[in-house]
């Protein structure tokens, strides 16, 4: 188990101010987090549904989150699908039909602005929405798999191991793999299943960075919350940015309490904005 750092002396948590920009306040944590970002800089970014907020997809947690009063805990676990395929079927298809009407944000955007950027840029991303790849953002590791992907329920040898599909809305619910007749399953990783051992490999390469940035994400969900720690036991400058500071706040450099999309653009701002490829 990754073991838990103690708290930073230096650890700076930081409350959106008063009457508008984070960045009026002098050498705040925004000008702190800019000064850090140099052209040679290896960055590794990990998000959660946070990022996709302003988007307007909801976190699926929380009283927005419940669809026909079930948690997703309850939907999107393989017990729940050999169950009622049916059922879990109409969650995620309705989930397709809604992420397929948004956009990517400005978090996003700056986000893909930094992976062309930066040569040495990884983002791990815990979302399934595909936001970031719309946004055109290099060197993603989907840590939790991808919504527009699916894979035979039943690993026929005709299919492959998995493939994208954009369907949507499904003419047929459930959906059936189109090399054996059988179920297909969203290519999503569900509670109690384990990351797939390249992707999560990819994710442990990417801890050996000089900046790590935990955005829109609680923390909470194992083992990519863990992924900070392991980046700080690294050496690497950690910043939380988030609308509520999480338990490893204390144990960062920086833990910026703001909407990922206003922090991101203010740092952008920060670093010289749109039209300058290096500092």
């Amino acid at each position: 188990m990754m073991r838990r750092n103690p708290p930073k002396p230096d650890a700076h948590l930081c409350t959106p101010l008063d009457g508008g920009s984070l960045a009026k306040a002098g050498r705040d944590p925004l000008h702190r987090l800019a000064d850090r970002i140099k052209a040679d800089s290896r960055i590794t970014v990990l998000t959660g549904a946070g990022v996709s907020a302003a988007s307007g997809i909801p976190t699926f947690r929380g009283p927005d989150g419940l669809w026909k009063n079930f948690r997703p805990e309850e939907l999107a676990t393989p017990e729940a699908f050999e169950r009622d395929p049916r059922l879990v079927w109409e969650w995620y298809d309705w989930r397709r039909q809604f992420i397929a009407r948004c956009k990517p944000n400005r978090a996003h955007e700056v986000l893909a602005l930094w992976s062309q950027r930066y040569p040495k840029f990884t983002l791990i991303t815990q979302n399934v929405d595909g936001l970031h790849e719309r946004a055109d953002t290099a060197n993603v590791v989907r840590f939790h798999g991808s919504i527009w992907e699916v894979l035979c329920w039943n690993g026929c040898a005709a299919s492959p191991k998995r493939w994208r599909d954009e369907t949507v809305p499904f003419p047929k619910i459930p959906p059936h793999c189109p090399h054996c007749g059988g179920l297909i399953r969203p290519g999503v990783v569900w509670f109690g299943e384990g990351i797939d051992p390249v992707v999560l490999s990819c994710s442990q390469d990417a801890l050996d960075c000089d900046i790590f940035l935990s955005i829109g994400t609680s923390s909470i969900v194992q083992p990519a919350a863990s992924l900070i720690h392991g980046a700080d036991a690294n050496g690497a400058f950690t910043v939380e940015i988030n609308v509520e500071t999480t338990a490893a706040a204390s144990y960062l450099d920086l833990s910026i309490q703001s909407p990922a999309e206003k922090t991101l653009e203010e740092v952008e701002n920060l670093l010289g904005g749109l039209g300058k490829k290096n500092r």
